[in-house]
């Protein structure tokens, strides 16, 4: 690795390059009444000539944005009506979509330019202008090997390794420039092993230069990532996916897999997200070595099983031959790549919501706790409702590069145009309605008045029950049958809502165990919860147990959380396990957690996150930050740098269970 480079990246030195552009072109060009796919061209075309090459001293992969800020392309009043005709998702520009790289890398601009519409070969014409730019100054600067890297890509065909890595790098960031966010990176290993393969037959490389040369690119992935939007620093979606099986059946995991994770390791930085796909037939030896990657304490890698990703997609409509092929999007959504114009993260439902609700209009009345249930799966059919009503006439600014990207038009959809939709607290609904189904229904130690009232009080004026709510209630977690079957009834309720029903874009709709930043947000919907959960306090993230859930241990957590249908469910969304650094303090440590992910997989859980925590380090962290810039935590599908999360993010991670083995 090249220590002074990765200083001066982890440093930020690289800041100083950059500049802000004072551009007021929202109302230039609705004076000029330019269309939205004219702006988009004209932007990308400014900013491609604004930018300044920087190379800087000793790196192999180059390309550094210069420009701080990508202007405004609408007015206000221009964005309002906008947003008065169609649904807008997010921030209004593509975004989770994994474009096919190896394609292009493969065939070189100049080709793809040919099959290019007008603003596709402008864009194009735009990056190799800019490419040209930086042939220039590694000339000036005396990097011949720069310079021969940049003659051939991204004009021609990669040939070898470095080009293959320095073609990413450009499509990459012109991507970010456009507009376009949370661009994953898609199976790396499967697309660029042919380039290391090639190199090392022919001695260009050696295992530890290939490395070097890894690292390098890896670091690239952090120059400008504090650009990169996302709901906090760190939430950019720069998703790599390695592992799982081609076409034919065979397994993909190889060489480059392995530098991957080494390079990730060795540079402790929180991009790219690795991701791995796996399986039953994974050998042992494989989840031992991604779990020195979990040790590291990045957050990843996260795991995704074939054994039920791949015919869950094809239950859903997915052709065998794309579900093979499937990847993650920004943080743990299943996408497709090259052809998948899904919108997998276009809103969320609150199954505490779904509880409260059926507690304040239909508890009193519900005899038995089966008919207070079927009150629950109302609501949760009625929200489910409620959000599919609410989306129409999606629309994207269009995206002339990404266009250029895609096995498809992307401005009029893809092969695949689904939307996924989140389900949020499924452990604090769960404990809910266990505790009801107890206390209430079963030994009816506690009447519905009483519940309601405390509830309604926020456990006020009854310490007693919230003790008893809150630590001696069942719950979810604890591979008992009866809580877990609520969960898995709750699940089997939210997907049995969206079937049947066909999106704006004429896709379907997929439920997920994911909540993203939901568990804090959904949380402030309601008050106290019957599982005693208080106001204000958040879920638990994704698909995991509460926060203050007493249970046995990692074990029978993950007993629990493989009971659920997720062929039924796999927009996705991972089980997230928090483990104590003293765990990895030895080498048996290691070794139980591998074997702790591999019972995950065979007992047909679909994601697996982990997360590696010091309790003491971070609440001092929290005091001194300047003492921890390299803390790394996961957050939910996506790891970040403690430091610079907001408080309620950080004070959600160190309120998560830390377990031991």
């Amino acid at each position: 690795m090249n220590q002074n480079l990765y200083q001066f990246i982890l440093n930020k030195q690289h800041h100083q390059y950059r500049r802000t552009v004072e551009w007021d072109l929202a109302n230039e060009y609705a004076l000029k009444q330019l269309s939205p796919i004219e702006r988009m061209a004209d932007r990308f075309e400014r900013l491609c000539q604004t930018e300044t090459p920087v190379i800087l001293e000793g790196e192999q992969i180059v390309f550094l944005r210069t420009v701080r800020n990508l202007p405004a392309i609408f007015t206000d009043e221009e964005w309002n009506e906008i947003n008065k005709k169609h649904t807008i998702h997010e921030l209004g520009f593509m975004s989770n979509l994994s474009p096919n790289y190896y394609d292009t890398m493969a065939s070189g601009l100049l080709k793809k330019r040919e099959e290019a519409d007008e603003y596709g070969k402008r864009a194009i014409d735009q990056i190799l202008v800019l490419s040209d730019k930086y042939l220039e100054e590694a000339k000036r600067c005396g990097r011949e090997d720069v310079v021969e890297v940049l003659k051939q890509v991204p004009r021609y065909p990669a040939r070898n390794f470095r080009e293959a890595l320095q073609f990413f790098r450009i499509l990459h960031y012109a991507l970010w420039l456009e507009g376009n966010y949370h661009n994953t990176i898609g199976r790396f290993d499967k697309y660029v092993y042919p380039y290391l393969k090639k190199d090392l037959e022919e001695g260009v490389h050696t295992y530890e230069s290939a490395l070097d040369l890894l690292e390098d690119f890896f670091l690239s992935f952090n120059k400008d990532s504090d650009l990169y939007v996302g709901v906090q620093q760190g939430d950019n979606g720069q998703s790599m996916m390695l592992g799982g099986i081609d076409e034919q059946g065979n397994d993909v995991y190889n060489l480059l897999s392995e530098l991957c994770l080494k390079a990730s390791c060795n540079n402790k930085m929180i991009d790219p997200k690795i991701n791995l796909r796996v399986s039953k037939s994974t050998p042992q030896q494989r989840f031992t070595e991604a779990t020195r990657l979990t040790k590291a304490g990045l957050g990843f890698p996260q795991y995704s099983n074939d054994d039920v990703v791949i015919p869950a997609l094809e239950k859903l409509g997915y052709e065998h031959k794309d579900a093979l092929n499937y990847t993650v999007a920004a943080c743990w959504e299943f996408i497709i790549p090259n052809v998948g114009a899904d919108v997998a993260n276009i809103a969320a439902l609150s199954y505490p919501k779904a509880v409260d609700k059926a507690l304040h209009t239909s508890f009193e009345t519900a005899e038995t706790y089966e008919d207070f249930f079927k009150c629950v799966q109302d609501e949760i059919q009625k929200e489910c409702d409620e959000i599919c009503d609410k989306i129409h006439d999606l629309w994207f600014i269009p995206s002339p590069f990404m266009n250029v990207l895609m096995d498809c038009n992307i401005y009029e959809g893809g092969k695949y145009n689904n939307f996924g939709i989140h389900g949020t607290g499924i452990s604090t609904a769960a404990d809910s309605l266990a505790a009801i189904k107890k206390y209430v229904y079963d030994e009816k130690s506690l009447s519905k008045k009483e519940l309601l009232e405390a509830i309604d009080t926020n456990f006020t004026n009854t310490p007693e029950l919230l003790h008893q709510l809150r630590y001696e209630a069942p719950k979810l977690g604890n591979n008992d049958d009866e809580v877990d079957a609520i969960a898995v009834e709750l699940l089997d309720s939210f997907a049995n809502s969206l079937k049947g029903k066909v999106n704006c874009r004429g896709g379907i709709y997929r439920a997920g165990t994911g909540s993203a930043m939901y568990y804090l947000w959904h949380a402030n919907e309601i008050g106290a919860s019957a599982d005693g959960r208080r106001e204000k306090e958040p879920f638990g993230t994704n698909f995991s147990v509460s926060l203050f859930a007493k249970v046995k241990g990692p074990v029978s957590v993950i007993a629990s959380m493989t009971k659920p249908h997720f062929c039924n469910a796999i927009n996705g969304g991972p089980l997230t396990l928090e483990f104590h650094q003293s765990v990895f303090a030895e080498e048996s440590g290691v070794q139980k957690v591998g074997l702790l992910v591999k019972r995950y997989i065979d007992l047909g859980g679909h994601q697996l996150q982990l997360n590696t925590v010091n309790l003491e380090q971070m609440l001092d962290a929290q005091k001194h930050p300047e003492n921890h810039r390299q803390l790394v935590v996961r957050i939910w599908g996506w790891s970040a740098y403690f430091i610079e999360l907001d408080k309620e993010y950080q004070d959600h991670v160190i309120a998560r269970q830390a377990y031991t083995i």
